[in-house]
C-alpha cells in the first residue's frame, strides 16, 4: 500500500483516503505488467493521432466580397489548350463557374450560361466565362468533358481541375457555383447564377446584376447568394 504519510511528513487525518475509498492505484503498486500495459496503450493512442493526422480533406477555404480572386495557371481545357487566368487580361470583368458533367443541376444550368456567353461576348468591355471541373470522378474524365462540350458546343473554355486546388483556393463547394471578378480581379459576387432552379422561373439574375456593376466598378446590390447543387466531393489528400 501507498503511504501518503511519512516519518517526516504528518498527513493530516482529513486529507487522509480510508482504503475503503481509495482508488485501486492507491491500494496497489504498480507492477512490470501494468506498466507494460499502460506503454502499449500509450503507443496505440499515438498511432492513431498520427494515423488521422496524415490523412485530411483539401477542403476549401472560404472567401469574402472584395478578396483577391485566386489565380490558375495552365489548367488543360476541352480544346487541349493551357489555360491560365492571367490570358484574360484583357477582360473588364471575369466569371468563374465550378461546374461538373454529371450533377444534374450542373446539366441543367448549360444552357443558361450559353445564353449568358451569348448575350454578353460581343460587349466592347470584354466579359469571359471560364467553366471549371474539380470533381474526380470517372465521368469527369478530360475524355468525358470533351464529349460534353462537343455535344452542347459550349463557347466558352471548359477547364480540368485535377488536383482541385482551384476550387478548394475558391472555397467552391457545390456545382454550379459561380465568382464574379471586376478588372482588379477581386471577387465582387460569389453564388448562384439566378433564384430558380428552374429557367423559366426565374426573376433575378445575380451574375448578370454582378456583371453590369463590376463593368462601373461597383458592387452589386446582392454580392452572396447560396449556390445551390451537387457537393463537390474533394479528395483526401496525405500531409
Amino acid at each position: 500500500m501507498i503511504r501518503y504519510d511519512t516519518p517526516d511528513v504528518v498527513t493530516p487525518t482529513a486529507c487522509r483516503i480510508p482504503r475503503s475509498v481509495s482508488p485501486i492505484f492507491m491500494q496497489k503498486p504498480l507492477t512490470m505488467t501494468h506498466h507494460l500495459h499502460l506503454c502499449c496503450m500509450a503507443l496505440c493512442l499515438t498511432l492513431l493521432n498520427l494515423s488521422s493526422d496524415a490523412w485530411a480533406e483539401d477542403e476549401p477555404v472560404r472567401l469574402k466580397i472584395g478578396d483577391e480572386a485566386p489565380s490558375w495557371v495552365d489548367l488543360v481545357g476541352t480544346d487541349d489548350k493551357t489555360h491560365s487566368l492571367i490570358d484574360l487580361q484583357d477582360k473588364q470583368v471575369v466569371v468563374v463557374c465550378f461546374t461538373c458533367n454529371s450533377c444534374p443541376y450542373s446539366v441543367d444550368y448549360e444552357d443558361r450560361m450559353i445564353e449568358f456567353h451569348r448575350k454578353f461576348r460581343e460587349r466592347k468591355e470584354g466579359i469571359a466565362l471560364i467553366a471549371i471541373n474539380a470533381n474526380l470522378k470517372p465521368a469527369e474524365r478530360l475524355d468525358k468533358m470533351k464529349e460534353r462540350a462537343k455535344a452542347k458546343e459550349f463557347p466558352f473554355p471548359y477547364l480540368l481541375d485535377e488536383t482541385q486546388q482551384v476550387a478548394a483556393s475558391y472555397g467552391a463547394n457545390f456545382t454550379p457555383e459561380f465568382y464574379v471578378l471586376n478588372k482588379d480581379r477581386r471577387i465582387v459576387y460569389m453564388g448562384a447564377l439566378d433564384d430558380q432552379t428552374q429557367a423559366d422561373k426565374v426573376a433575378q439574375r445575380f451574375v448578370e446584376l454582378a456583371v453590369e456593376a463590376a463593368l462601373k466598378n461597383e458592387l452589386p446590390l446582392t454580392t452572396t447568394n447560396p449556390a445551390r447543387g451537387c457537393s463537390i466531393p474533394y479528395k483526401r489528400i496525405k500531409r
